[in-house]
Parts: C-alpha cells; structure tokens; sequence
C-alpha cells in the first residue's frame, strides 16, 4: 500500500517536468531494486490512475527491476544472492551485502514536446 504515495510522488515529478517543457510525458523509465521495500507491479496498477488527468495521461511506465547482489569476503567478486544462500558460486566463501538491489528512482523520462 505504500507504492501509492510513491506513484503520486513519480507522476507528479514527471508532470512537472513535462510542464516545464511544455509537452507531455511519453514514458517514464524507473529503476526498482529487489530489496528497496516498493512492488514493481503495485506502482504499474497505481500508475495509469494516478496518471490520469496528468501530462503522464497515456504515457508508458517501463520498470527495470535489480537484482541484489552480495560480495564474497573471500575472493571480491560480486554474485546475485539466492534465496537463503550466502555462499560465493566461484570460491565458496562467506558473501557480505551490498547496495545493489536497494535502488529506487526516476531513471528517465521520455517527453512530447511541440
């Protein structure tokens, strides 16, 4: 239930921006990280209503979802974590976590301008 504040949030940054330039928004490209507490496919159901009646009315919310990863304390390298798993797939060692996977933002935002 969260996600619905945070769509406003993305529409009415994306509207403002559409206003400044004096278009409308065609698509909204967001970047979501597995691990950042927000619902990909919530936002996208909250989105074309929240949208409507806006410059974003019609326009396309694409949603790139992240992986979390985890970095072995063994050998460095980053792997994505598996469900229940913390173990490097290369050495074996112990994976510590990172902030991969706990991004949220506006990514980009495609507009029509006269």
């Amino acid at each position: 239930m969260h996600e619905y504040p945070v769509t406003l949030e993305i529409v009415r940054i994306a509207s403002e921006t559409a206003r400044e330039k004096h278009g409308r928004v065609r698509a909204i490209h967001l970047v979501v990280g597995e691990d950042s507490g927000f619902i990909g496919a919530s936002i996208q159901m909250y989105f074309d209503i929240i949208a409507e009646g806006t410059p974003c009315a019609g326009a396309t919310l694409t949603i790139r979802d992240v992986k979390p990863k985890m970095r072995c304390d063994k050998c460095g390298r980053l792997f994505e974590r598996k469900r229940f798993s913390f173990t490097c797939p290369w050495c074996g060692g112990a994976g510590s976590p990172t902030e991969t996977g706990k991004e949220f933002y506006i990514d980009t935002v495609d507009l029509e301008v006269p």
